[in-house]
């Protein structure tokens, strides 16, 4: 359900601006935003922890997919395919850690997920901060190092993934490119390719439980915030690297921080 404070009036017009703003923010930086619209799922509509989950994971998704296609021009979908191997490697922990990640968020109680959330958000703020400072280099390991490493990757990422509703791309993109030794442009049409099975296979595990329901209830809800992600996903494009990484990657650490208490103490 969402806020009761908030007006029908006003509902879907802030919805769109929301996910606009998001989308924008998350842009800048060459992410989908969804670490930023979870905190406004819950703060500003009104949605409970679960249902936010969820609710989130259904947008990323459509931002997901639409990404991977905007970028085929950029990154022709044969050289993504090229490194199925890498793919591959990472989605065989990513499947099953989203799985897991969504059955363990259904039975969690809410103050619980409340506080795995804002932990998480801290977690991303500290990526924000000190994890974009990587660059093409030689793998960190190789042959079967390099398989187990990729494994207990993925399904770290999965499990995260799944538990918040986010696509991992924080996460995807330095172990693509530490791990792997991929390109950093490359890295994130890897990571979109990675990013689309994991999502669909936590939606799948969450769409088991009742409370999957709240995708119909708010069907219009989501289709105005995901138009304005998609919106505000180009709108960041567009405006990257106009302001500098020093400025902008620690306000976005710090709204998370500021989101992360504010969930911690949500009830």
């Amino acid at each position: 359900m969402i806020a009761k404070q908030l007006s029908p009036s006003i509902q879907l017009p802030l919805a769109l601006l929301g996910g606009w703003l998001i989308g924008s923010l998350g842009g800048l930086i060459g992410l989908g935003g969804a670490e930023f619209r979870l905190p406004l799922l819950i703060g500003v509509f009104g949605f409970a922890a679960l249902s936010a989950v969820i609710l989130n994971k259904t947008m990323s998704l459509v931002v997901v997919a639409a990404a991977l296609l905007f970028r085929t021009k950029a990154v022709p979908l044969e050289e993504v395919m090229s490194h199925w191997p890498i793919i591959l490697n990472l989605l065989s922990g990513s499947l099953l850690g989203a799985w897991l990640g969504a059955g363990w968020a259904v039975r969690m109680t809410s103050k619980t997920l409340y506080r795995i959330l804002a932990v998480l958000l801290v977690l991303i703020a500290s990526v924000l901060l000190f994890g974009h400072g990587y660059h093409n280099q030689t793998p960190l390991f190789s042959g079967w190092l390099q398989l187990v490493a990729g494994v207990a990757s993925g399904f770290a990422i999965g499990v995260i993934a799944s538990l918040m509703g986010v696509a991992g791309g924080e996460f995807l993109i330095p172990t693509l490119v530490l791990l792997f030794g991929v390109d950093i442009k490359l890295a994130g049409s890897l990571s979109l390719a990675v990013s689309l099975p994991t999502m669909i296979a936590g939606f799948a595990r969450y769409s088991r439980d009742s409370s999957f329901a709240v995708i119909s209830q708010n069907r219009t809800f989501v289709l105005m915030m995901a138009a304005g992600s998609l919106l505000g996903a180009w709108t960041g494009g567009q405006l990257l690297g106009v302001v500098s990484d020093s400025i902008l990657l620690p306000l976005l650490a710090i709204i998370l921080l500021i989101s992360s208490i504010k969930v911690w103490r949500h009830h």
